[in-house]
């Protein structure tokens, strides 16, 4: 079968899918993808819980966790899931869409994965600042290092001996980042 004669798959046709496995749209082709490993959901994990309880404590909006998926584009359609996002609230307007959000996170974070190339990471971070999230974050466990991408800005690397600040989704955030990286 060929690429023109293969059926695309819309979003709301994945969703109904129900679970299938880890996997994106990518402008109507279904992607799977690995697990993620050990260190990646570590990671992952203490990030979430970080942003989470500041939010929660601010009432600022939602943080969702690995695998929520964010429509992007349609026709065909894309659908992304950053390891961790966060919503303003005013954004939310008080509801909790029951599908895949409309748009984009104000907040993406990306955690390195050992198979993912360069390449793949920045084509996700670019793809998350032109449809309009604020900030987008690449937490790497290899390097132990965040890396902030902004619209129009240079990128900013911190390493374990840095503070995460002055980020404009989440005033008065401030994350000592080798707390993300912590060993046991």
């Amino acid at each position: 079968m060929s690429a023109i004669d293969a059926k695309l798959v819309t979003a709301d046709e994945l969703l109904k899918m129900g679970d299938i496995g880890r996997c994106e749209l990518i402008y109507g082709e279904l992607v799977m993808m690995s697990p993620a490993g050990f260190e990646h959901g570590a990671v992952t994990s203490r990030l979430d819980y970080l942003l989470r309880e500041f939010v929660s404590a601010n009432d600022l909006g939602e943080v969702l966790a690995a695998e929520t998926g964010y429509k992007v584009e349609t026709k065909p359609d894309l659908v992304r899931a950053p390891d961790v996002s966060f919503i303003s609230k005013s954004r939310l307007a008080g509801k909790i869409p029951r599908g895949y959000f409309n748009g984009v996170p104000d907040l993406a974070v990306e955690v390195n994965s050992p198979s993912d190339t360069k390449r793949e990471i920045a084509e996700k971070v670019n793809m998350w600042l032109a449809h309009g999230t604020a900030s987008c974050w690449v937490a790497d466990p290899a390097t132990m290092t965040i890396t902030i991408h902004r619209p129009g800005k240079k990128r900013i690397r911190l390493t374990t001996r840095d503070r995460l600040k002055d980020e404009p989704t989440l005033p008065g955030f401030v994350l000592q980042v080798s707390k993300v990286f912590k060993r046991p």
